[in-house]
């Protein structure tokens, strides 16, 4: 809940953000001269790649957590069989096998999006985000499908 939380918190942060950006590059606009024009564009781009990657961020979480209730409500969540270091840190030789045993899952079933979503938590726990990430856009993709 922590996490939503700060998702949510910073979303509207950048929000702000955004508006008081785009404010100033209107203002700019306003203006009417070549350079407070040329200015004023480039301040209002900023904005709009922003929103642009927020949207896309928060439909990908939204999506996700779907996913994992889902896959919750079926009792296929992963277990959490890692080893952990005295510290709480995940062992990566631990994680390793973990990742060895949900890529042969996967590669046994490629179209099944449970698998998938399984892959990507562990390519997450092995600490291979950009992985992880595609692993889950693949659940998604194959959840839509099915």
């Amino acid at each position: 809940m922590g996490a939503k939380i700060t998702y949510f918190v910073m979303a509207a942060f950048l929000v702000v953000y955004f508006v008081l950006v785009g404010g100033r590059g209107v203002a700019l606009i306003q203006q009417g001269t070549a350079v407070t024009v040329t200015l004023g564009v480039s301040a209002l781009v900023l904005p709009c790649i922003g929103v642009w990657f927020l949207w896309k961020n928060t439909r990908f979480v939204t999506r996700a957590n779907r996913l994992a209730a889902e896959l919750e409500a079926e009792g296929g969540l992963p277990v959490d069989e890692l080893r952990r270091t005295p510290d709480g840190r995940i062992d990566r030789d631990s994680a390793d096998e973990v990742f060895a045993k949900r890529r042969a899952e996967t590669e046994d079933t490629p179209d099944d999006w449970r698998c998938w979503f399984r892959l990507a938590v562990a390519y997450h726990d092995a600490r291979d985000t950009p992985r992880a990430r595609k692993a889950m856009q693949r659940a998604i993709a194959l959840h839509g499908r099915g």
